[in-house]
């Protein structure tokens, strides 16, 4: 899911950012999109085949059965064997039981839902007292975990996983060839949700840095159109990243301390139904921030905490 993207209602999906057309994508891929569009997901999930007889499925979306219909349909005489999930959000792997089901493949993912969680956000989810766990499949369980780094090849394709948390822990990004999907954690539309203790600013920054040094030459996100200039769009986020840390410093630092939600709305400018996800992203800064001594909260952190430039 997004965040920063100021995108019309759901309901005019048409208008919201659209996926790759056919034409456009390399030989031997293609996309399903799945009917969920929303101002957080775009004009909804992009779903990737790869192959024509033994056939890899990326993020199979909702469980909604007229797109698991439209999955197996654009699968046509091949046979799904592997079925990849970049993460734990039900938008992307909901529909896992019932594609796996139907075509026997084998389900592949860096963890459950709770995987790859930092050392700082296993606290705070011990705690109680962070919220977060919007959109987790807490049914989700990989037949098979991908190691970071570890590939997976078949004669018409070859797939390497690259763990990179920040918008979920448990959040692989797959390489093929010099192509990467991306998953939540880099889309071309809009920055991504960061939301504690699932989101992790600090992972985030340096899941930006792993791709950089992977240096694909396009991005498929899993929301909303293809990303032909990887390397410019991920400096772009890294700096928006940092100027928002900026902001937030600075507004704590002119007035009194303040909470997520009271920073939130001060600093951001978006539609009102955005506002719950702008508040999401500055706790994750504000996390951050009081690990790196930066921000001090006053006593234990929760999502009501106020919190004082130190």
């Amino acid at each position: 899911m997004s965040q920063d993207a100021k995108a019309p209602p759901a309901a005019d999906a048409a208008s919201l950012p659209q996926p790759p057309r056919s034409e456009d994508l390399p030989e031997g891929l293609r996309l399903v999109l799945a009917p969920n569009p929303s101002p957080l997901t775009g004009a909804g999930t992009n779903t990737f085949l790869l192959g024509r007889e033994e056939i890899a499925v990326i993020d199979p979306g909702p469980d909604l059965p007229a797109h698991r219909a439209a999955i197996l349909a654009a699968a046509g005489r091949g046979r799904i064997t592997h079925i990849f999930v970049t993460h734990a959000h039900r938008d992307h792997s909901e529909g896992v039981p019932a594609l796996a089901a139907a075509t026997g493949a084998q389900v592949l993912g860096f963890g459950d839902a709770l995987a790859g969680r930092s050392a700082v956000m296993q606290r705070l989810a011990a705690e109680g007292g962070a919220g977060g766990g919007e959109g987790l499949d807490l049914g989700f369980r990989p037949d098979r975990q991908l190691a970071d780094g570890e590939t997976v090849s078949r004669d018409e394709w070859s797939l390497t996983a690259h763990h990179t948390p920040g918008h979920a822990g448990n959040h692989l990004s797959f390489g093929w060839g010099d192509v990467t999907f991306s998953g939540d954690v880099v889309m071309g539309w809009s920055t991504t949700l960061i939301s504690p203790p699932d989101g992790d600013l600090a992972d985030y920054f340096r899941s930006l840095d792993r791709l950089t040094a992977l240096a694909p030459v396009r991005l498929f996100p899993a929301h909303g159109p293809a990303i032909d200039a990887p390397l410019p769009r991920l400096a772009e986020l890294a700096a928006h990243r940092r100027q928002r840390t900026a902001q937030i410093l600075a507004a704590l630092r002119d007035g009194a301390p303040s909470d997520a939600a009271a920073l939130a709305a001060r600093i951001y400018d978006v539609p009102p139904q955005l506002l719950p996800a702008a508040t999401r992203n500055v706790f994750a800064h504000l996390v951050a921030l009081s690990t790196l001594g930066a921000a001090r909260p006053e006593g234990e952190i929760t999502w009501q905490t106020r919190f004082s430039a130190d």
